[in-house]
């Protein structure tokens, strides 16, 4: 092994913003904070997904590959029809040419996947990481 993953960077237009969305959508807190760097993680000690300003950001364009991806997450949920109406309430919008595909408030593209049958049910997990994570006075 050569390293260990720290953190997926996202480049985006509001760092806060797009972290406040993704934290509340996987329920990490906000870990660190700066004028152009947030990360949202289990822990101020494990690595998570973090956000970085780009000043001139370019959102992707579902599917044109014009203007690809750059990246996507795939969200696993226990239940598809009750989880759409609450990403779209945190401000994302569906997006057409494929099943449970939705753009963030930045543009980025994600999917809402069912939970398969090995993982844990969300809300045990959700569940775990809030008693394991300190509370902020």
């Amino acid at each position: 092994m050569i390293g260990r993953l720290h953190h997926v960077v996202i480049d985006c237009p509001d760092p806060a913003a797009l972290a406040a969305f993704y934290s509340e959508l996987l329920g990490l807190p906000i870990t660190y904070r700066s004028d152009d760097w947030v990360v949202i993680a289990k822990n101020d000690t494990t690595s998570g997904v973090a956000f970085q300003h780009a000043p001139n950001h370019q959102p992707p364009e579902w599917p044109n590959p014009d203007r690809p991806q750059q990246f996507h997450l795939d969200v696993m949920v226990d239940d598809l029809a009750a989880a759409e109406p609450r990403v779209i309430s945190l401000g994302a919008r569906p997006l057409t040419g494929g099943d449970n595909v939705y753009a963030d408030p930045a543009g980025h593209p994600f999917c809402l996947i069912p939970r398969p049958a090995w993982a844990p049910p969300i809300d045990q997990t959700t569940r775990h990481l809030r008693s394991a994570t300190p509370q902020s006075p």
